[in-house]
């Protein structure tokens, strides 16, 4: 079986915005729009910034088409806002990356929390401000976030090599690839437990994801049927998260869930205590991303 690029399915669920629609698109937008910001100047394993990279492959021709229209259109359709009736509050993440390829470095400006002690969350959460014990957050999940999705998007093009799983060229320099691609897997569980929770991921709703993914190996759709057909179950997934790792897996959950369901905010609550965050720094992170939040 060839092996799962994780770093690359990862990016491919970030880019086409498969799992995420109403508030759950605008919480992911805030956070790529931060993660594509931040990320910008940081020097990667292969040579050159994140940010020339992802430049070069967005103004790039010779996209391949997928199922789900090309990668331009599916980048585009998130960059547009998956929730069109909702703005996001650092500004939409096409004016972000827009703002990205110009060479500028502008992370989206979130509200200050009002909770003291709180700090910066995006900063925090994007900017490698909490490392897990195996050091897979050492160039910030901000750095891994864009490296994903600049793999992902070589992958699309047919003038571009195709980067193998092994390949690190769009990691930030620091950050242990086998470490990244774990971190990877995690924060793809974590998404797709999260679009489980309303119990609405049946058949049908799979097979629109996968389309709108472009093109993977078949392991790779392989890996993600296997996870989509897997039992919701909190306490193993919580088991997985690597110490340090809590509030990204959070935010990454978050993004994948439109907050309309009791039973969507549920999970959220159950995952946070499980995670050990608390209600006001839930609270401080659906504000800082723009989801309306758990706790009054």
């Amino acid at each position: 079986m060839d092996a799962i690029d994780t770093i690359k399915v990862l990016g491919s669920l970030l880019g086409s915005g498969g799992l995420s629609k109403g508030s759950g698109g605008n919480v992911l937008g805030n956070i790529l729009g931060s993660a594509l910001g931040q990320s910008s100047q940081q020097q990667t394993q292969g040579g050159g910034m994140l940010g020339d990279i992802l430049g070069n492959l967005m103004g790039g021709g010779n996209a391949k088409t997928t199922t789900g229209g090309s990668l331009g259109d599916l980048l585009g359709g998130l960059m547009k806002g998956q929730n069109q009736t909702q703005q996001s509050q650092g500004g939409g993440l096409g004016d972000l990356l827009g703002s990205l390829l110009k060479g500028q470095n502008t992370p989206a400006q979130a509200p200050a929390t009002q909770s003291s002690g709180m700090g910066d969350i995006l900063g925090n959460l994007l900017g490698g401000g909490s490392q897990s014990s195996s050091g897979a957050t050492a160039g910030g999940l901000g750095g891994l976030l864009t490296g994903a999705l600049a793999k992902y998007m070589q992958s699309q093009h047919a003038d571009q090599p195709n980067p193998t799983p092994e390949s690190a060229d769009h990691l930030p320099q620091g950050v242990n690839p086998q470490d990244a691609m774990s971190q990877a897997n995690i924060l793809i569980k974590a998404m797709i437990n999260a679009a489980k929770s309303d119990g609405q991921l049946d058949e049908h709703e799979q097979q629109k994801i996968l389309a709108k993914l472009g093109e993977l190996s078949p392991s790779e759709i392989a890996f993600l049927k296997k996870e989509f057909s897997e039992p919701l179950d909190i306490d193993a997934f919580v088991k997985e998260v690597p110490r340090g790792l809590e509030q990204q897996v959070y935010a990454l959950s978050l993004s994948a869930i439109d907050l309309d369901t009791n039973k969507e905010a549920r999970y959220l609550a159950e995952l946070g205590q499980k995670l050990g965050i608390s209600p006001e720094m839930a609270n401080a992170i659906h504000e800082h991303l723009g989801a309306p939040k758990l706790y009054a």
